[in-house]
């Protein structure tokens, strides 16, 4: 394969001298200036345990991520060519592809990871070679948006702090790279989210199996953004296309059945929508009582799921917006999942 040509050209990174570190960390950012200091540190920490290197794959940046991450010598910094293709996956894609790990592990720029979690989870892989994949518990740090305080909840019913073996290891988890490799590419460089999900689907659909622990893995620093601006920003920024994109990369995939019967998110919109059709038939045929009660159901029904009027309402906003982002992303133009992503290097190498 090419090497990579100078700092700042603009050429396609591919996987070189594949497996030759213990573990490589991939830290995934855009505009992350008030937390990357504290995730790179706990990245290099981590790599000092067990040998390895820290590689930040940034989306484009234009805070002082570039220039905080520049303080530490022992980080690879790569950078996407193009910011108009930065996507979730375009990120997580751009940090596996530079990567020259044994093992990967996926950390967002606003994660502090526990080190010591990395010495488990290796534990945990090399102990069980049928899995592809492991996390493990992820605490959410920023309580104040109502999306993070449903998130925390449904985390704790169902999510990142279940143990056992999972669908997908959201809020990022330590991979085996050549279990990546047998199926493609780490993330779809379509997908503007549920990039975890897809690879986790994609995974067990070649009979891969993911697990997540029962010990602390990353604590994360999410949008401190009101709730409501949060879901208009992913209509705008494509984000909340992400249901559908996964849908459509899974139409032509072996994965397709287990995205059809298991991805929730699909399932949401798919209610959402005969919801709206019920609502408009209705109002053609003039039955207003009817629209009326048909309208508030929903809503009656969350708040009682969520403990509240106000988590309710929410759930109900978030449910409407992953509807109308299953209809964009399912008609989104697609790009080949397996290209490399055209991005330069700014920063050396962190190996020899």
């Amino acid at each position: 394969m090419p090497p990579l040509e100078g700092p700042h050209s603009p050429v396609a990174i591919e996987d070189r001298e594949a497996d030759t570190a213990p573990l490589t960390i991939g830290i995934k950012a855009l505009n992350e200036e008030r937390h990357i200091a504290a995730s790179l540190e706990s990245a290099l920490a981590a790599v000092a345990l067990v040998g390895g290197e820290v590689v930040l794959a940034d989306s484009g940046s234009t805070d002082a991520t570039i220039a905080i991450a520049r303080r530490y010598p022992g980080v690879r910094i790569v950078q996407l060519a193009d910011p108009a293709q930065r996507s979730c996956g375009t990120g997580a894609q751009l940090a596996f592809q530079a990567a020259r790990g044994r093992y990967f592990y996926l950390l967002d720029g606003d994660m502090v990871l526990d080190p010591a979690f990395v010495t488990a989870g290796i534990a945990f892989l090399e102990a069980n070679p049928g899995h592809a994949a492991v996390g493990g518990i992820v605490r959410e740090a920023e309580t104040t948006s109502i999306e993070f305080q449903i998130r925390q909840r449904n985390d704790r019913e169902k999510g990142s702090a279940i143990s056992g073996d999972v669908d997908r290891l959201d809020c990022g988890g330590l991979y085996r790279s050549a279990a990546v490799r047998s199926v493609g590419w780490f993330a779809d460089r379509n997908l503007h989210a549920f990039e975890e999900y897809e690879l986790g689907a994609r995974l067990r659909a070649a009979a891969w199996k993911l697990a997540r622990l029962g010990v602390h893995a990353v604590d994360h620093h999410g949008h401190a953004t009101g709730g409501y601006r949060l879901l208009w920003r992913r209509i705008r920024s494509g984000y909340a296309g992400g249901a559908g994109e996964v849908l459509r990369a899974a139409l032509v995939g072996p994965h397709r059945r287990a995205v059809l019967l298991g991805f929730s998110n699909l399932r949401h919109a798919a209610v959402v929508v005969v919801w709206w059709l019920v609502l408009v038939a209705l109002l053609l045929s003039g039955k207003f009582v009817a629209t009326g009660i048909v309208l508030l159901l929903p809503a009656l029904f969350l708040s009682w799921r969520r403990g509240g009027v106000r988590h309710g309402l929410y759930s109900l906003a978030t449910w409407n917006v992953i509807a109308i982002g299953l209809l964009q992303g399912i008609v989104r133009r697609r790009l080949p999942p397996d290209q490399a992503i055209p991005a330069r290097t700014i920063a050396p190498d962190a190996l020899p």
